[in-house]
């Protein structure tokens, strides 16, 4: 059984600069976003990770590679974001120009996946991950991640609302005795 898991949110990216949902969108790391990567790779530095998985968007695979961890990584297709629908690439903003009052949390997104549909992979990857003796890093998106910590403390999906993640922030769920705990939350990189 897993030890701890480690959640590595991907660098920067335009589009988290503007607020723009990026879900499906392969974005490349803006220089800011490479810079905390490494710094992320620094924080990660000498722990020993028995499995470590990542996303297959670009965002979280550069984002693993330039902590360090790329020459172990595996790719898990349920770790990528949240399918955003008629919703990619649009601001809040944007969005409740047109839909006065939106909530993702609560409203979802049009020709998209629901919260509880994100929380279903990722009850998978974790089922995935504590088949594994020893510590696990994670390296995904700022959604995933957040459902991951909700589903993780046997909240319902939408839990993840609670839960509000930097870019390249580093998160770590364990155990208190049997207990599934946060033991440390968006912990900054640098």
């Amino acid at each position: 059984m897993a030890e701890n898991l480690w959640l590595i949110r991907h660098g920067e990216t335009a589009w988290t600069i503007s607020g723009a949902h990026t879900g499906s969108t392969d974005l490349a790391l803006t220089e800011q976003g490479r810079q905390r990567a490494v710094a992320a790779g620094r924080a990660l530095a000498g722990k020993k990770f028995a499995l470590v998985l990542s996303s297959p968007l670009i965002r979280a695979l550069d984002t693993c590679r330039l902590a360090g961890l790329g020459d172990a990584v595996q790719i898990e297709p349920r770790m990528r974001e949240w399918n955003y629908g008629d919703y990619e690439g649009k601001s809040t903003h944007d969005i409740r120009e047109t839909r006065p009052g939106w909530y993702l949390w609560r409203d979802g997104v049009p020709n998209g996946e629901t919260a509880e549909q994100v929380g279903a992979r990722a009850d998978a990857v974790i089922e995935r991950a504590m088949s594994v003796e020893g510590d696990v890093a994670l390296f995904s998106h700022g959604h995933f991640l957040r459902i991951f910590g909700a589903r993780w403390l046997g909240l319902e999906a939408t839990g993840g609302r609670l839960l509000a993640l930097d870019t390249a922030s580093i998160s770590v769920l364990g155990f208190e005795r049997d207990v599934r705990v946060i033991k440390r939350w968006n912990s900054p990189s640098s």
